[in-house]
């Protein structure tokens, strides 16, 4: 039984590479540690060939590490025997929708990893239904996922994880093939789900996403290089441009305008708290002026 107040994930000191066709070992992650705390909404992010993939799929046994031990609510990733409890515990979302499903009507779907569990059929019923329910799919449960758009489609992808009552969901780049509506549905759904105290842990480029993390962990060739609040790690502009990595609008005009006007705020990461400061400002002039 694993003690609540310890981590839910714990990576220590992991190193990982791919063997290539000439037998030389592609060096991927070098050394890695960190901890993923229960109910926190974890980002990590980096440009293409970071690694942040390939750690992501260490956080629920898909890899096991070459070197060092990644730790599952207690239990050990390379014990193959303990591969299906940790899977239990931390369910994967991965980029391409399309890959995960595997029935023709939603509920189907949605039921498949249940039945692979053994799940009685009422359980199975009352799972699947609420799992819909959450990621607002109820009412497409009768149709067949084809049908459907991609940010309904990475729902339902979603919705099948959620109906094995994972502690932590991982989404693996996976807002990175839809479009911008697409993408703040699926943002609505994670931000519900953590409300409700999921652990989520995402990995992707969109910056904007980043925003709702309670902690970033950036990556750079299979280093972690800079770890912190989204507010401290935006304030870094320089560094990340370096790291080929960009930072939200809200967080680009926040410190613009500071550099130019020194009593607005530079630390700005949101449309909404950009808006807020530009009243506010309106505001204290008006009071200076008499207006």
């Amino acid at each position: 039984m694993s003690d609540e107040r310890e981590p839910l994930i714990r990576v220590e000191h992991v190193s990982f590479g791919y063997t290539m066709n000439d037998k030389r070992t592609l060096p991927v992650l070098r050394d890695i540690s960190f901890e993923v705390r229960r109910g926190e909404y974890l980002a990590i992010i980096g440009h293409n060939g970071s690694g942040k993939s390939t750690l992501a799929k260490h956080l629920n046994g898909l890899l096991v590490p070459q070197q060092g031990n990644v730790w599952v609510a207690g239990m050990n990733t390379k014990d193959k025997g303990l591969r299906k409890e940790i899977r239990k515990c931390v369910g994967m979302v991965f980029q391409h929708p399309d890959n995960q499903i595997v029935a023709t009507i939603v509920e189907d779907d949605v039921a498949f990893g249940l039945e692979n569990i053994g799940v009685p059929a009422d359980e199975m019923r009352q799972r699947v239904d609420e799992a819909l329910q959450m990621v607002g799919m109820f009412a497409f449960r009768h149709r067949p996922p084809h049908h459907l758009s991609g940010g309904q489609k990475q729902r339902i992808a979603i919705s099948g994880i959620l109906a094995m009552r994972p502690a932590c969901i991982v989404l693996d780049e996976a807002t990175s093939m839809l479009d911008s509506y697409g993408r703040q549905d699926i943002l609505r759904v994670m931000r519900a789900l953590h409300q409700q105290g999921m652990t989520i842990v995402t990995v992707t480029h969109h910056m904007s996403e980043v925003v709702e993390a309670d902690r970033v962990i950036v990556m750079e060739a299979g280093r972690i290089v800079m770890e912190g609040t989204p507010r401290d790690v935006f304030q870094q502009q320089e560094r990340l441009h370096e790291l080929q990595l960009d930072i939200p609008d809200a967080s680009r005009i926040s410190q613009a305008v500071h550099r130019v006007v020194p009593a607005f705020s530079g630390t700005l990461i949101r449309t909404d708290e950009v808006v807020e400061e530009v009243e506010n400002m309106h505001l204290r002039t008006l009071e200076v002026h008499g207006g």
